[in-house]
């Protein structure tokens, strides 16, 4: 299985730990990257800001290049995917702009690729199953948010591939990763972007805001897919809690490095201990209870496969010969305990008086199951109550 492979800045600049477990996300999983000859900057945020024709020109692009190879792509950046999103849901329906895109790429582009984000390929083209089978490390014990922000699965319209406000592909990969997916309501909502650099106390507050509604909700780590959106919630931890007075000391971790870990990977090998929020103690300490969670799971497991324990046959003797006195001596008692009818308790009382066997038979059963006991006691009443109407007739 190849795909087209659009790293952009982030993957090869400021998110390189993106871009080194995406490469090993596609090892592992068994699909190669095919990277886009000669790929330029989507545009991100600037091209849209500046100019219509230029923010659909730059990723249709890299796209008509791709489309040329006949492979959809696969773009692991949020802001990028979004950007290649729009682009190809623009030319399929504006032909004029479709042609004035073709003269200012010097190339024909009919969008008839697809672009992929990392979650809607590795759970759709993938598939769950196969990350499931490769996970050799599974992150049991990790309590961690899955936070989609902005750009992932929305507009719906260009996205399209997960529920705009409830999404469950990022929550899906990280469950058959072995880790709990928490609850939260922040797992869509902005971190501030741009905010961080440009209006940084309006961006702080967001990501405060995003922080604390993940550690609220019981997280202890946050799962990303965005580079800017790791960047503001790892790099820009430390300015939020000054602003906000809150200490959240949330280690956040992309899902490749986490695929790649759980299926058997160091920390260092996809450069998580570069992160700013220190990021791998936790990894050590998920790592125990993972042990720990196993030896459990292991130990009920054979509790379940034992054998019943052997019985003691020198109790249950003395168990049957003790019933045994009782019913010789007080067969009452025992016939009022075994049957609540009265008289029909009285009836069992006169059977057993007589009868040898079957106060025998009783005692074994009340010594060994109750349940059995009480229904020989019902039979030998019903049986007796047959026997007197036939003398009747």
């Amino acid at each position: 299985m190849r795909v087209a492979y659009y790293p952009g800045c982030s993957l090869e600049g400021s998110a390189i730990e993106y871009g080194v477990s995406t490469e090993r996300t596609a090892e592992i999983l068994g699909f190669e990257l095919v990277e886009i000859d000669d790929w330029n900057c989507c545009g991100a945020t600037s091209g849209h800001n500046t100019d219509k024709l230029l923010s659909i020109a730059l990723p249709a692009r890299n796209l008509a290049i791709a489309e040329k190879t006949g492979l959809n792509v696969l773009a692991p950046c949020a802001a990028c995917y979004n950007r290649f999103r729009n682009t190809e849901h623009t030319v399929r329906s504006d032909s004029e702009l479709k042609a004035k895109v073709e003269q200012v790429i010097g190339m024909e582009y009919k969008a008839e690729n697809e672009t992929y984000s990392i979650l809607n390929y590795i759970t759709q083209e993938v598939g769950l199953d196969k990350i499931a089978d490769k996970v050799t490390k599974p992150l049991k014990g990790m309590k961690a948010a899955c936070y989609y922000g902005c750009l992932l699965v929305r507009p719906e319209a260009h996205t399209g591939f997960d529920d705009a406000e409830y999404p469950q592909s990022m929550d899906n990969i990280v469950k058959a990763l072995g880790a709990e997916a928490v609850e939260w309501a922040f797992k869509t909502e902005c971190c501030g972007a741009a905010l961080g650099t440009s209006q940084p106390e309006i961006g702080q507050k967001m990501i405060a805001a995003v922080l604390k509604n993940a550690k609220d909700s019981g997280a202890e780590c946050i799962v990303t897919a965005c580079p800017l959106c790791m960047m503001n919630l790892d790099m820009r931890q430390k300015s939020a809690e000054k602003g906000s007075g809150e200490i959240f000391n949330l280690p956040v971790y992309y899902v490749t490095e986490l695929l790649a870990i759980a299926c058997g990977d160091s920390p260092e090998r996809v450069k998580v201990n570069k992160h700013f929020v220190e990021a791998v103690s936790y990894l050590k300490e998920v790592s125990k209870r993972a042990e720990e969670i196993a030896a459990k799971e292991k130990q009920q497991a054979e509790a379940k496969a034992a054998p019943a324990e052997e019985v003691d046959e020198e109790k249950i003797q003395k168990k049957i010969q003790a019933f045994i006195k009782s019913l010789q001596k007080n067969p009452d008692k025992i016939a009022a305990k075994l049957i609540e009818d009265e008289e029909r308790a009285a009836i069992l009382t006169e059977i057993v008086k007589n009868d040898e066997k079957k106060i025998q038979k009783l005692a074994e059963l009340l010594a060994t199951d109750n349940d059995k006991a009480v229904k020989a006691a019902e039979a030998y009443v019903s049986g007796e109550l047959k026997k007197r109407e036939k003398s009747k007739e």
